[in-house]
């Protein structure tokens, strides 16, 4: 995506159509709009071929592009899980993995970056009925390895919204959702992670539509992409009106939540309950 949108800029600045762009590769205009946006792997040689079009002469600026197109092609460390993962998510995984600030809203279940070992593994086996023993395992390890992420020294901001059914609707025994719960307070209080709740109590909320999760990256020219998760496929969000919905949706429950604090509260209500 960054790689892309450096290119769709450079070519910009030019006044280069996306049509000339694709005859100096040998490629349509349409396989020029998904290098743009980071949809498609790149040839070091279009690449190249990409730069001189758009007058990048400069030694060291074009060293440092191609260097970006070699990076683009480097399989991430999930693709080792794409056997037991949906074909679509493993984008989501690496994207999550460039985010430097996550917003989502959960209604369903914990966020997958906040789950136990043990909550996350009943709700892989709830998800995936008939797997084997080991797939289900793949699947939590990926989990785990994906949290690991939100506890680094480059860690992003991960500001979420829970809905209460959330944490009522149980998954694995009376232990499991106890030791979620726990985890879920515990966590709350680092400083990159800002945990509300909304609850029943409540009524009606702007997350009417289902979860959603809003990711923003350091690169300021890469714009803001939201992810919704449906049954068999799922959907990457990018133009500035559809994140701007969304980007409002989420304030709104953040306002209409308690805060970080109360939050807590209720969480430790919920707690003594279970």
């Amino acid at each position: 995506m960054l790689l892309g949108s450096q290119l769709r800029r450079l070519r910009e600045a030019r006044g280069i159509t996306r049509e000339a762009a694709g005859y100096s590769i040998r490629a349509s205009e349409s396989k020029i709009s998904r290098m743009e946006l980071g949809r498609v792997s790149f040839k070091t040689r279009d690449v190249e071929d990409l730069l001189t079009l758009y007058g990048i002469t400069d030694d060291q600026e074009r060293a440092s592009l191609l260097s970006l197109a070699r990076e683009a092609n480097v399989a991430g460390w999930w693709h080792s899980y794409s056997d037991v993962l949906p074909s679509w998510f493993p984008t989501y995984v690496g994207l999550e993995g460039a985010a430097s600030l996550i917003r989502a809203y959960e209604v369903q279940f914990v966020h997958g970056l906040l789950q136990t070992e043990a909550y996350a593994r009943a709700v892989v086996r709830r998800g995936m009925k008939g797997a084997s023993a080991a797939d289900v395992e793949k699947r939590v390890a990926l989990r785990l390895e994906r949290q690991k992420y939100l506890l680094s020294e480059n860690a992003p901001e991960f500001h979420i919204v829970l809905d209460e059914a959330a944490l009522r609707r149980p998954y694995g025994d009376r232990e499991v959702m106890r030791g979620q719960l726990q985890h879920l307070i515990d966590i709350s209080q680092r400083p990159n992670v800002r945990l509300q709740v909304m609850p029943f109590s409540l009524g009606g909320h702007s997350g009417e539509s289902g979860a959603f999760t809003i990711l923003s990256f350091p690169e300021s020219d890469l714009s803001d992409v939201v992810y919704l998760e449906q049954l068999t496929s799922a959907l990457y969000l990018d133009k500035h009106e559809d994140v701007a919905q969304y980007e409002t949706a989420l304030k709104e429950l953040q306002q209409d939540s308690p805060g970080p604090d109360e939050s807590r509260d209720l969480l430790r209500g919920l707690l003594q309950l279970s």
